[in-house]
């Protein structure tokens, strides 16, 4: 347990982020207390002046232990340099993660990259003329990145950068939301509703979604940009019946000028979603990838994460889809999924490498606060996942460059067991547009459907949103309202993009 006090409000987003490297939600506490009445680690974080000069001091202390660091802060907050400021915080973070790492004897393999897109700082290296030698050493030496993390990263942005290079300008990315799932799964806070709940409300929403759709595709097309990929996520799309997935297949093909398409990807999810007729329908439009998403092929653990299925389903879906003809396919793991271990994640990787998928998306366990993992945590020891989903990773990537599939794109949560990542695999070719795109923030995202966000790439690569409503119910009444949303944003992007001719 540790208590912590920050006195320097304008470096609280750094010390929260850093501490929380090294310790669980739950073992952390905002002391509001003196010191001598609480039990565990103290950590402040205040100013000290000493011969002219003013310091940020980071003391930390418990029943046997007392250490002092002294950052001076060369009037960091005073002087509106952003540069300065920002050069200030990561010196911050260094130091407040020296004092941590000695105190916890804690492994931490990102060090202070605490963002969720690491592969951005690294393009913006590679932008900058950078060799690998010095990137991969900056990364070490300035961020504390673990060797094999490093190297990992830098074969990330080095694989992906061709694709996003090779976009136009013009070019956007749509995402299509459905928020229905057989039931919900114990880690998942998407927005999402399960159908024994919103049954009667699919073709509502359906409808009410191909309106968005339709007006988005006209802002797209009067504003000269062109669809470079699609994405109908969720959710689990495959939660539509078969006469509903044809009609909003077939609405996208009619409403929008898919003329530039390159990639189309459904998730198709979890297998009791999937049957001959809904892969037919799939099959017959211009989808180019599907996801098949297993988590887990071990059967004990699939009940207990509330998936109604069985391993056996997971391979029957992937092989019905391949004798169909779809010659891109994904699926999806997670590592340190509850009550699993090594041996049990090992056995889920075996049984997924004959079916060769064309890319591997390998999750970490992340405890989200809006699932049902969280309300229920007590139930589980999360500690015993804690503990070996390092090992689970390395596992998940010698299996997938065994199938012949590289690391294209990677991504970071917050509460992720052991500080780790989330990271796709693909065959050559294979990648995934979109997932790329989304992650890299360097093109513009328009999204429909209930929890969407668009996002508008700004020059300086500021990025701007628009916001739909979450809930089922709010986005059946207030459509108008997101394509509102949209048409505003445009407008800001397109006041800017004059202002900077």
């Amino acid at each position: 347990m540790i208590f912590y006090k920050n006195e320097v409000h304008n470096v609280d987003y750094e010390f929260k982020d850093i501490i929380k490297l090294f310790f669980m939600p739950d073992e952390m506490e905002c002391m509001d207390k003196p010191w001598d009445n609480c039990s565990g680690a103290f950590l402040l974080c205040g100013k000290s002046v000493h011969d002219g000069k003013e310091y940020i001091k980071l003391v930390l202390k418990d029943a046997n232990v007392e250490d002092t660091v002294e950052i001076a802060s060369d009037n960091a907050f005073d002087t509106g340099n952003k540069q300065q400021l920002k050069d200030f915080k990561r010196v911050f973070k260094r130091k407040l993660f020296l004092l941590l790492t000695k105190y916890t004897g804690k492994a931490v393999p990102w060090g202070i990259l605490t963002g969720i897109r690491p592969a951005k700082l690294v393009n913006e290296f590679i932008d900058r003329g950078m060799s690998k030698k010095d990137i991969i050493s900056a990364l070490k030496n300035d961020y504390f990145v673990e060797n094999n993390k490093a190297r990992l990263i830098y074969e990330v942005a080095e694989n992906q950068r061709h694709i996003y290079l090779n976009s136009k300008d013009s070019c956007v990315s749509l995402y299509i939301g459905i928020p229905f799932c057989p039931t919900r799964c114990l880690y998942c806070s998407f927005s999402s509703s399960t159908l024994a709940q919103y049954g009667k409300a699919v073709a509502s929403y359906v409808d009410a979604l191909l309106k968005e759709i339709k007006h988005t595709g006209k802002m797209i097309k009067d504003n000269k940009f062109e669809i470079e990929s699609i994405y109908i996520g969720g959710g689990t799309p495959t939660s539509l019946n078969a006469s509903q997935l044809s009609k909003l297949l077939g609405g996208i093909e009619e409403h929008l000028d898919l003329r530039g398409l390159k990639e189309y990807t459904v998730e198709a999810g979890r297998p009791d979603t999937i049957d001959i007729d809904k892969l037919r329908v799939i099959r017959n439009s211009l989808v180019t990838r599907i996801s098949i998403n297993p988590q887990t092929m071990n059967a004990v653990t699939l009940e207990k994460i509330g998936r109604k299925h069985s391993p056996e389903d997971i391979e029957k879906a992937f092989y019905m889809a391949r004798d169909m003809g779809f010659d891109n396919i994904n699926m999806d793991l997670i590592c340190g999924l509850p009550g699993e271990d090594t041996a049990m994640f090992g056995r889920t990787l075996e049984r997924l490498k004959p079916m060769e998928p064309d890319s591997l998306t390998v999750h970490t366990m992340a405890i989200k606060r809006a699932s049902r993992l969280t309300e229920e945590k007590e139930k589980y020891n999360l500690e015993a996942q804690y503990g070996q989903v390092s090992r689970m990773a390395a596992m998940a990537e010698e299996y997938a460059r065994d199938m012949g599939l590289v690391p294209y794109y990677l991504y970071r949560q917050k509460n992720i067991l052991g500080n780790l990542e989330n990271v796709g695999y693909s065959q050559r070719d294979k990648e995934c547009l979109y997932n790329i795109q989304i992650m890299e923030e360097r093109q513009s995202v328009f999204a429909c459907g209930a929890g969407a966000a668009t996002k508008l790439v700004f020059p300086q690569n500021r990025i701007e949103r628009a916001f739909n409503v979450k809930t089922v119910e709010e986005y059946l009444g207030r459509v108008d309202e997101m394509l509102e949303r949209k048409a505003k944003l445009i407008e800001q992007y397109k006041i800017i993009n004059i202002d900077n001719r």
